[in-house]
């Protein structure tokens, strides 16, 4: 598992990243399918999570559906127009992101 210091920056994008490719997710099902995507190498803390999602919603690139399953209420998560929007900037930012990294930390597969 990566160390809570390099994941910070890059749990926003992941979540923003499946909800734009799923229709709704909840959750707690958002983090087990992060962990099940990375092979247990990504976990993401409820502590860490709701306050993304809190926030993504707030700003409006979120919205939630509450569905009741017997007495318990589920909160699902499913993308706004805006939120589509900013998924692209997301993941341009973070695959541009990537690819800087790269050149510190396998310059030789850089070619440009």
């Amino acid at each position: 598992m990566y160390s809570k210091e390099l994941t910070k920056g890059t749990l926003q994008p992941i979540i923003v990243r499946l909800l734009h490719d799923s229709p709704r997710m909840y959750g707690y099902e958002l983090a087990q399918k992060v962990k099940e995507l990375t092979k247990g190498k990504i976990d993401i803390s409820e502590g860490a999570l709701y306050p993304i999602l809190h926030r993504l919603e707030s700003e409006g690139i979120l919205e939630t559906e509450k569905v009741f399953i017997g007495k318990r209420a589920r909160k699902y998560y499913t993308m706004t127009e805006k939120g589509k929007s900013y998924a692209a900037q997301v993941s341009t930012e973070i695959n541009d992101f990537i690819d800087t990294l790269s050149l510190i930390f396998n310059p030789q597969t850089i070619t440009s």
